[in-house]
This record gives C-alpha cells, structure tokens and sequence, in this order.
C-alpha cells in the first residue's frame, strides 16, 4: 500500500502539556513476526501489530511467496507457516522491499537459503540506493548468487543455494545482517555460528529463543549464536509492543518544552534498544521506566518524562548499536543545550535511508547552529533553546522518515517556519504520529 503525497508546514511553537499517550507498534519486532511466523510450523498469531507501510509491504512479500496471511482484526493477524524452506515463487516473479531496510535484509537471508529461488528483488527510490554489499557478500558464502555481479543495490535477481552450508559470523554493529545470518542458517546444513563482540538487539533470537532445538545463545564476554540448520521451528504468539524508538521522539520533545510531562504506555524496553535513554539518564535527564515486566523475552514498560535541564552530549562508539534510529534525536536535544556534544562512531549513518547525519547537519545549519561532521564523528555547538521565528527550515523529499520528525520536533521547538515535503514517508514507521502531536498540542499545516 502506497500512502498519496503530502506535504507539512509549521509556523508555531507547541505549548506546555501534561498528558499520557500510547505510541505506535514496534516495526522491527511486526516485520520479523511475520517472516518467522511464515517459516515455522502451524498457525502463528501476532496481535498489537504495527499496521505501516513497511510492515503492509511485508504482509505482502509473504503473500506472494505462498503463505497465507489473515488479518483478523485490526492489528491482530493469523499466520499460516509452512516451515523451513516453504517459500516459493515462479521463476523471474518480482518482489518488492518498498522503503524497508529491515524487510529486505531479513527476507534476503530467509530466500538466500530457500530451494529454487529464482526472483528479481528490488526496492523504492530510497532502498534502492543503500549499498547491499556486505549482506551481498555473506549471502555469498551460503551459496546464493547475485546478478549482476558486484553490483550491490537493487535492483538484482537473486538465484538461491540447493545446497547452503552453515558459516562463521564475526557479528558487527548491524543487527539486521546479524539477523540475515542467522534465518540463511536456520535452512543450511550444518551450523552456522554467529560470534557477536559488539552487542546488537536480539529481537530476532527472542523470538526463535523456544527453539532449543535450532538456536542456542552462550553468553559470556562475547555473546555467540548458534544456529542447527534443518531443525522445524515452534509456532509464535506475541502481543507486539510500543516501539521504543518512536517514543524517543515524543520523550525528546517533552524533555525540551518547558513545563511539560508526559506518559508514554507499554513501550518495548528492550536493553538493546534503549540506548537513547540511557545516554540521557546518564546526564540526569528526567526519565524514568515504570511497571517492567517480560513477555516473549521482551522487556516492555512505562516510560515517565518531564521537562528539564540538560547538559552538552558526549556519546562514544559503543553505544552507537542500541541508538541507532535516535542519534539524530540526540543532534536535535544537543543543537538546543549550550555548549559542545561529541558523537563518535557515527559512520554507519550514511547507508541509512539518507545519509542522516549530513542531512542534520544542513537542518541545523539552516537555524544557525554550527555542526562539524568528518566521516565517523559529529561535533554539534549548541545555541540553547534558540528562538528561530526568523528563520526557515526546509526539508525537500529524502524519503526517510526520521529526518522529517526530526525536522517536525525542530520546528514546533524553535518557532522556525518549518515546510517538510513528503511527509507521508513517516507512515513507514509511525503512522499516528500526527494525531499524537496534535493530541499534545501541535499546530501544523498539511498541504497536499
């Protein structure tokens, strides 16, 4: 499903607010139910779902591929799995990834495995431009073969291994290249070993975690996954939590408005996904994670936020794995508070859905706020909570839904006229976000 064009203009400042919202379904944890509901046996049932156009695209790529996927009610989906290696399509079918990172890396490691794929695989205008290398060059050592050869965007056609063996993983700071190897592993002879010194989130093992019999996880001072190919995987049944990374948003705009607070219901707080709230705890921000519990190996909760004073950033390499969707939150909260904030680390930014940290930098830039960015590091010279009414903002069509709700929180924040074309692109990820706002306050403009 295609959401039609828009375009969003601010003029105004948000007042304060005192309120308590629920946030949007979490994407990573909708868009891999499904792809392993779809490979394991017998009926899976997701609820809570998060209903986006990354996650519709998903329903749709499993539909093609022979699984029956039925909606039963509105975020609440029955899944028909066939098992290990059940997908299928005609020779030469196409499928299409839309603007979904996560759907293409995961789906690729599933298909790279799977007999008899012979399927042309591409992506929107933005997923079509990020480099597939390094996912490319691992689903090569399973046996999959890419076409063209070393081209590594889409579009390609990918022809699958018959005869996948299992392999050794030195894991990264990408959890979905970790995730790609271990679901090629699931259907390859052998094992596939998975060696991960720089801990990414593990969504993707919570879910097959009942599996003992497929995956096992040794935790010492580095984490390793193993995977026993060829083993049938459990049915799943998950009750999908907030998504932590759209309520940053939400917690980084109370932060900054003056005599504001807010409560933001049954987020995922996963440790691998909480990164952005721990660097701005460290930093005495007024945040706090209430009534914790665990479901499906998922730590889920409250989160608590009122507005307060904060101090320059400085934030090192290794957190940047578990704040990878916020960094460009932490830009935004470090333009705003005097004085300088270090982030290192940050290079992997560029094969997002745009090159994130260079777009901020020229958001930034165009309110006054000085950003010094090399190709692992960013050094943003904050002004304060800057009064910006004389100045604009204007975000033309990057097709990446962070860098317009960045550019939203900017706006309402600093009174800068603010026009964001395009701004359906945040429905990949956060279709309410809008109606949120609104809820706490915000006064836009939509111009179609």
């Amino acid at each position: 499903m295609k959401f039609k064009k828009f375009n969003v203009f601010l003029n105004s400042k948000i007042g304060p607010y005192e309120k308590t919202i629920k946030v949007d379904s979490d994407k990573s944890l909708s868009i891999r139910s499904f792809l392993i509901g779809s490979i394991s046996q017998g009926i899976s049932v997701v609820k809570n779902v998060l209903e986006s156009e990354d996650v519709k695209t998903t329903i749709t790529a499993c539909r093609n591929l022979g699984i029956r996927v039925k909606k039963i009610k509105p975020g609440k989906y029955n899944i028909y799995g066939k098992g290990l290696g059940s997908f299928y399509a005609k020779k030469n079918a196409s499928i299409n990834f839309g603007n979904s990172g996560t759907l293409a890396r995961l789906l690729l490691g599933i298909l790279s495995t799977t007999p008899n794929i012979y399927i042309r695989v591409s992506g929107d205008h933005s997923l079509n431009k990020r480099n597939m290398k390094k996912l490319i060059n691992l689903m090569q050592k399973f046996g999959a073969t890419f076409l063209p050869k070393n081209k590594y965007s889409f579009p390609l056609k990918l022809i699958s291994s018959n005869m996948p063996i299992g392999i050794n993983y030195e894991s990264g700071v990408s959890a979905q290249l970790k995730s790609a190897v271990i679901l090629a592993g699931l259907n390859s002879y052998g094992n596939t070993c998975v060696n991960e010194k720089i801990i990414s989130r593990d969504h993707t093992e919570n879910l097959l975690m009942k599996n003992t019999n497929a995956i096992k996880i040794i935790k010492s001072k580095a984490k390793k996954i193993k995977v026993f190919g060829k083993n049938n995987l459990k049915s799943i049944n998950i009750n999908v939590s907030g998504d932590p990374s759209s309520a940053a948003f939400f917690t980084a705009l109370t932060l900054l408005n003056s005599r504001s607070s807010l409560v933001i219901k049954n987020v995922g707080l996963n440790p691998s996904r909480i990164g952005f709230y721990k660097v701005l705890m460290k930093q005495k921000a007024n945040i706090k994670f209430r009534n914790l519990r665990k479901e499906n190996n998922e730590s889920k909760g409250d989160i608590f936020v009122k507005s307060c004073k904060l101090k320059p950033l400085s934030v090192p390499a290794n957190l940047y794995p578990s704040t990878t969707d916020e960094y460009l939150l932490l830009f935004l909260i470090a333009s705003l508070q005097k004085g300088v904030s270090t982030f290192k680390g940050i290079s992997d930014l560029a094969n997002k859905e745009s090159s994130r940290a260079h777009e901020m930098k020229k958001i930034l830039n165009q309110i006054g706020i000085k950003c010094v960015l090399t190709k692992s590091e960013m050094k943003i010279f904050g002004k304060g909570m800057v009064d910006a009414g004389n100045k604009k903002i204007f975000i033309k069509n990057l097709g990446d839904h962070r860098i317009a709700m960045c550019a939203f929180l900017l706006g309402i924040l600093t009174n800068a006229k603010t026009y964001i074309k395009n701004f359906e692109t945040v429905f990949t990820s956060s279709p309410s976000f809008l109606n949120l706002m609104r809820s706490l306050g915000a006064k836009f403009e939509i111009q179609k």
